[in-house]
């Protein structure tokens, strides 16, 4: 095993107990005292801190930093892994990652990060408008995954209830009250999508989709290696997409995700908001996705007519 290839496997391994630790201390939490607010947003209270975020606003990043962005439960841990593997190949050794989301732990994570060699696999949840000044002022190249809004909210309700450190819902009707209003984690998908509609020229961003990706990965793969300057043949990224499949990791999430597997690695299917939305709840999602990003760019990406109607 390669000096990177320990290093990570430590991390991983302390990350686990870390979450151990946060999992036992949620135990004796309300459902108030697990969120946390910062400018407005919730997040969640046992992963985040005011000093954190300030702290965030201070990242130095690097031109060659490999940052992916997605609202949670679009698609961040199969973009993680594909990235992974896709440096991993390109390198033939373990490229550094930032366990967790990077806005998640304590404010000296930055220092740590900022000893560590490049590339850095950084992924996070935050929003354009908090995302660190410096990915931008260094043209840090981005990866933005969407999903459509559905989808997202259904898998968040299943994945905040089979998370411990999160608020937990009596029933499916009470999350979409808040994913609707945007009182959830990360806040509301409409602004949060919004405010990446506005750096979509940006050429230092490419923006796909969990259902493209899940149409023809190849296809997509292609995409990010032409984005990144990534350099693979053919056989390597067949190798990438084998240990990419949903089913390969969902066989290794108890080592990477430790006791949280199941609640990152569910389904990873299109539609399945079909089994819990009402016809009126599917309407105000309508609704809102005319409102807000119908006429868009992004609102183009997402393909709302073709995933989101019964």
């Amino acid at each position: 095993m390669s000096g990177s290839e320990e290093q990570n496997k430590a991390n991983q391994e302390k990350f686990h107990e870390e979450m151990k630790k946060t999992v036992e201390k949620a135990k004796n939490m309300t459902p108030e005292e697990l969120k946390m607010k910062y400018k407005g947003i919730v997040y969640p209270s046992l992963l985040c801190s005011e000093a954190t975020f300030k702290a965030l606003e201070l990242f130095e990043a690097r031109e060659d930093d490999v940052l992916i962005i997605t609202y949670p439960k679009c698609g961040t841990n199969w973009s993680i892994q594909i990235l992974h593997q896709m440096l991993f190949e390109l390198h033939n050794k373990e490229p550094t990652i930032a366990h967790a989301m990077l806005e998640f732990g304590k404010p000296e994570k930055y220092e740590d990060l900022k000893q560590k060699p490049s590339p850095r696999l950084i992924a996070s949840h935050i929003s354009y408008e908090n995302t660190p000044k410096s990915f931008f002022e260094k043209k840090t190249k981005i990866l933005v995954i969407l999903r459509n809004p559905k989808d997202a909210a259904v898998s968040y309700y299943h994945f905040t209830n089979n998370n411990p450190v999160l608020p937990t819902y009596s029933s499916w009707d009470l999350f979409f009250k808040d994913f609707i209003s945007g009182d959830v984690m990360y806040g509301s998908y409409f602004d949060y999508m919004l405010g990446w509609e506005k750096q979509i020229d940006d050429g230092n961003i490419l923006i796909l989709t969990f259902e493209d990706m899940k149409a023809d990965l190849c296809v997509e793969m292609r995409k990010i290696c032409d984005f990144y300057g990534i350099n693979l043949t053919d056989e390597q990224l067949q190798k990438v997409e084998e240990k990419s499949t949903f089913k390969s990791m969902k066989e290794k999430s108890s080592d990477t995700h430790g006791n949280l597997a199941n609640a990152f690695f569910r389904k990873g299917e299109i539609g399945d908001w079909k089994s819990l939305f009402t016809e009126e709840q599917s309407k105000e999602v309508d609704a809102n996705f005319e409102k807000y990003l119908a006429g868009t760019r992004i609102g183009e990406k997402i393909n709302y007519s073709k995933y989101c109607t019964f």
